[in-house]
């Protein structure tokens, strides 16, 4: 198992589940991904299946999007499915990937109390709910942890042109933290915050909280795979890699993936080509 996997055991998350043919130390990958397709339960679903049908048994390190990749170029990994594509595709093209891969998309949701007090409940435009709580000065709770979700937040601050930074400390709280953790944040100070859809649904500590705005195309959420380079990473296990990629990004895999439900409603949405 590659050395940084012991350091990363508060975060990871093993998954190592189902039945399936006989197979070898080589057929173990570890695939560097985000809390939010961990914590939806997806790999729980997801990883049986590809065992059974592949014999390849999945470890996968469940962390935000930025340390997955910072993990992945430091050769701890051999397949990285993360949400910030113009990430993705820096880390493809500085030569640390081998080539990406659309496999699925949501959306990021804010959600708040049910006082609102800036009130954006029922908007549409992030940049419009985003000045109204800057304007406002109302509580909003950020993971601040370069995560995927948080590099979005980043960018919608700077399009709606407010630097959140300014109120550090007293209406924009940082947490360092993962979607969970933040959101347990933020329903225990009322505060908003964003969120990924699958995150949100699966979340078990709703309280009175819900989506106040949603369906701005600047909301798209869309998750990438790629396989960590062989050439920059020897320990990479190319063969266990494709084969997981090519079941992920296969119609069986993409079928999988629209099947998956929490309460009734789907989670991920298959986008591969």
């Amino acid at each position: 198992m590659k050395t940084c996997l012991k350091q990363a055991l508060v975060t990871t998350v093993l998954i190592m589940l189902g039945t399936a043919p006989a197979w070898s130390a080589d057929n173990s990958i570890i695939v560097q991904s985000t809390t939010s397709t961990a914590n939806s339960g997806l790999y729980d679903y997801l990883l049986p299946m590809v065992r059974k049908d592949t014999g390849i048994t999945i470890n996968v390190v469940a962390v935000g999007t930025g340390q997955a990749i910072k993990n992945a170029q430091n050769c701890d990994g051999d397949v990285l499915l993360v949400h910030a594509k113009s990430a993705e595709q820096k880390f493809v093209g500085e030569g640390y990937g081998v080539a990406r891969h659309d496999v699925m998309y949501n959306d990021f949701v804010f959600v708040g109390p049910p006082a609102d007090p800036a009130g954006i409940a029922g908007g549409k435009s992030a940049l419009a709910a985003l000045k109204r709580i800057a304007g406002n000065k109302s509580k909003f709770m950020s993971r601040a942890d370069n995560s995927g979700t948080h590099k979005k937040e980043m960018a919608l601050w700077k399009q709606a042109a407010t630097d959140p930074t300014q109120g550090s400390g007293s209406w924009y709280l940082e947490t360092g933290s993962g979607m969970g953790a933040t959101l347990n944040a933020a329903v225990g100070s009322g505060a908003y915050t964003m969120t990924d859809r699958a995150t949100w649904i699966s979340f078990k500590n709703k309280q009175d909280y819900r989506i106040q705005v949603e369906g701005d195309d600047l909301l798209f959420n869309q998750y990438g795979i790629i396989m960590v380079n062989p050439d920059k990473c020897s320990q990479v296990r190319r063969d266990a890699a494709q084969a997981f990629i090519d079941w992920v990004l296969s119609k069986k895999g993409q079928a999988a993936i629209a099947a998956y439900q929490l309460d009734g409603l789907q989670l991920f949405f298959p986008n591969a080509n």
